[in-house]
């Protein structure tokens, strides 16, 4: 017995023909018919009663039917409850330009496992343009992004401003531009420096800091953590958001420390970003609202060391 087979036959009394079921049911009548009968042959019962005016529940048809339509009933509280478990165990997939990986993203999801313990959290490291087109295909979930302030915001997706912060400078401690309290621009084209690749937010505002003018040496990299990790082993300094670098483990153990850059009142934005859509899941929609509570304590962090 399936349970489509009730479904038929509850259609088949609720329409009171085989004809209007099946156009109903978008199948042909004599499929409908011949489902019916296995059915009928299954439980050794006539369950409908054939005319030429159409088809009626048999007086054991009657019978039954309270139990058909518990059973129906019970399928669907099945189907409710499962419905609803996937939308709190589901996967949610992250993508992430790396710039607060550590500071926002890992206490984020830490603090969303404690509520959400069979959610799987997928992270994934990408470039704005990758995190943007996966968001539009439904690949991800959400997006972490940076963002130029007084850039366009894309209209296709819902944006939330998690951090405001300022470009800075990430130097190893020991470096000389790590002596000053405030490094000037034109010191960037002295020391080797470590690049975004091109692509990343980071990138464009570098290129747009030094106006044209190349350090003595440069390396690229792709996303901040490469660029930190670097930073700490001595390779050369990076320009990133001062919070990618403030709180990071590394910058804890004294391992790189950040130098606020002269005459630059650029600010970037750390955005999540999510498609418009009338339904969201809710694990998504959940993880959502930590990462803003995550970034509204992380905010008032770096205010202070400000």
């Amino acid at each position: 017995m399936r349970t489509e087979q009730l479904e038929y036959i509850a259609a088949v009394t609720r329409l009171g023909s085989l004809r209007r079921a099946a156009e109903e049911l978008h199948l042909s009548q004599p499929a409908l018919s011949e489902t019916v009968r296995n059915l009928e042959r299954e439980l050794g019962v006539d369950l409908l009663e054939r005319k030429r005016s159409g088809a009626r529940m048999s007086a054991e048809g009657r019978e039954l039917l309270p139990h058909i339509v518990n059973v129906l009933d019970a399928v669907d509280r099945l189907r409710g409850a499962a419905g609803e478990q996937h939308r709190i165990s589901r996967m949610v997939r992250v993508g992430t330009v790396n710039a607060a990986t550590v500071p926002l993203l890992i206490p984020t999801v830490q603090a969303f496992r404690t509520t959400h313990p069979l959610t799987q959290v997928e992270i994934v490291g990408a470039q704005q343009s990758e995190i943007h087109r996966a968001l539009s295909e439904g690949g991800l979930d959400l997006g972490l992004v940076n963002h130029l302030d007084g850039d366009d915001m894309p209209a296709d997706f819902e944006s939330t401003e998690l951090l405001c912060g300022r470009p800075v400078l990430c130097v190893h401690p020991d470096s000389p531009l790590a002596a000053k309290a405030v490094v000037p621009v034109s010191d960037l084209l002295d020391e080797p420096l470590i690049a975004m690749r091109s692509g990343y937010v980071m990138h464009r505002y570098v290129r747009r800091l030094l106006d044209g003018d190349a350090p003595a040496f440069s390396y690229s990299t792709d996303g901040a953590e490469m660029g930190k990790l670097m930073v700490a082993e001595g390779l050369g300094s990076t320009v990133l958001p001062d919070f990618s670098v403030i709180g990071d483990p590394l910058e804890r153990r004294g391992a790189i420390t950040y130098r606020p850059l002269s005459d630059d009142t650029t600010r970037v934005l750390l955005m999540l970003r999510r498609r418009r859509a009338e339904s969201v899941p809710r694990a998504a929609d959940d993880l959502h609202g930590a990462f803003v509570r995550r970034a509204a304590e992380l905010g008032g962090r770096l205010t202070r060391q400000d």
